[in-house]
């Protein structure tokens, strides 16, 4: 596979950031217009551990362990008895996480940007590298890899189903996949109550920005179809995380969740502001729409949630 679709990190990492619109985005893919920033570091910390809240205490879902422990006999007696993918690592925190609790493991995480912080320590079995995902092969061997995780990330991707054929073929047969992606319509009002206009006229600009940039925004709500779509897959299993959001719940495991998830809004709102500003919409609107979206988050007409899609399967023998 072409060497150049994969980068290293130097001293230098200037070359890996570009401005627009007063936030840090990446400059390996410019169709992807997210931040790459420091606030963007602490969301994607955020959402980590709001998901480590929604798995229990995990770091996942499903038999990991068991495919681990395959690659293990697979291995023999290599240097790493088995190896993990994390797809768009964000902060990295879960994969230092996972290369923490599976220390024989290769962990490789990669991103468009070399956003980790360099005051963490890396586990020595965890290489961060760069890549763009939104391309016609990742550059690793076929069947390679035992478990591959990806999170938040279908909003860069144009051709999903090309997508989960990729990982189809860096997993070994038997090897693991789990993904997890938050819906993109939020927090919809109870039956007989009216939604808050803010909030919604924001949500529904930011499915039709990404609609334009021919991103299918309904991919996280048909993870289970796709799977089956790829004939790669068996064993697929689907659950939806209900997640409240704000300060509502009762219960303290709740009010944490609740909490986390409403911190993540909060970042994840004005984040928008490159993608909205460069899809034509005029400064003015931009920041009414944020506003008004802030205000419904901290001042919201009813107790809101929202969904999670986790999915996980196995690659066929």
């Amino acid at each position: 596979m072409p060497e150049y679709l994969l980068e290293t990190v130097g001293d230098d990492q200037h070359e890996f950031f570009r401005t627009l619109h007063s936030r840090t985005l990446n400059t390996l893919n410019l169709s992807y217009l997210l931040p790459v920033d420091h606030d963007e570091v602490q969301r994607s910390d955020i959402h980590h551990r709001l998901l480590q809240f929604v798995f229990s205490g995990r770091n996942y879902v499903g038999p990991v362990k068991q495919a681990l422990q395959f690659g293990e006999q697979r291995r023999g007696t290599s240097f790493h008895s088995s190896a993990l993918l994390d797809l768009g690592t964000g902060s990295g925190s879960w994969a230092i996480d996972i290369a923490d609790e599976f220390p024989r493991a290769e962990v490789i995480a990669v991103d468009l940007a070399p956003i980790q912080p360099r005051y963490v320590a890396l586990p020595n079995n965890s290489p961060f590298e760069l890549c763009d995902l939104d391309q016609w092969n990742i550059p690793y061997p076929d069947s390679h890899f035992d478990f591959i995780h990806a999170r938040s990330i279908h909003v860069g991707i144009h051709n999903y189903p090309r997508f989960l054929h990729e990982i189809a073929r860096l997993l070994r047969p038997g090897g693991l996949v789990l993904l997890v992606e938050p819906t993109l319509d939020p927090c919809p009002p109870p039956p007989s109550v009216p939604p808050m206009s803010g909030w919604s006229a924001f949500w529904e600009t930011y499915r039709a920005c990404l609609r334009r940039q021919l991103i299918d925004v309904t991919v996280p709500e048909r993870l289970a179809n796709l799977f089956a779509a790829t004939a790669a897959f068996e064993n697929i299993v689907v659950k939806d995380g209900n997640i409240p959001v704000g300060f509502w719940p009762q219960d303290p495991h709740l009010l944490t969740v609740g909490q986390l998830q409403w911190m993540d809004y909060e970042l994840f709102l004005p984040a928008l502001r490159p993608l909205f500003l460069s899809n034509g919409l005029a400064p003015s609107i931009v920041e009414r729409l944020v506003r008004d979206a802030q205000h419904d988050l901290y001042h919201p007409s009813y107790a809101p949630s929202t969904l999670i899609h986790i999915a996980y399967a196995s690659k066929c023998f």
